[in-house]
């Protein structure tokens, strides 16, 4: 019985699905750690004076931190599925690019773009 047991959780996972070890899990894990304190600890200090640099070295950690998660958590390399996982990797890492940098252009240009209310209400009378 144990051995047709194991025989169908060999082909439940195909045979080249990458498993994590318990240390492939750590190293994320700190990894993680480490990628979300550095930007806390740049905006929280002031490290960085000009808000734009910061603003782009939070996105760099982002991004890289992204590529932690599919390599280490969800075992994505570019061997697994016949490439497909390296084509997921890419498509992700294009709408990031596009959804960070469109983010960022908002929120830049939204204070700027925005009429002040004490103008606003001036306008009415």
């Amino acid at each position: 019985m144990s051995g047709s047991h194991e025989h169908h959780a060999e082909h439940a996972h195909g045979h080249d699905a990458g498993h994590g070890t318990m240390r492939d899990y750590a190293m994320g894990f700190i990894l993680s750690v480490i990628l979300t304190a550095i930007p806390f600890w740049l905006v929280m200090s002031g490290a960085l004076a000009d808000r734009s640099l910061t603003a782009l070295v939070i996105t760099g950690f982002a991004a890289v931190q992204i590529v932690v998660h599919m390599i280490f958590f969800l075992h994505m390399n570019g061997k697994a599925e016949g490439g497909w996982n390296l084509m997921a990797l890419l498509f992700t890492l294009v709408l990031v690019v596009i959804v960070l940098a469109g983010t960022l252009w908002v929120m830049y240009h939204l204070n700027h773009n925005m009429m002040p209310m004490t103008q606003a209400m001036g306008d009415m009378q």
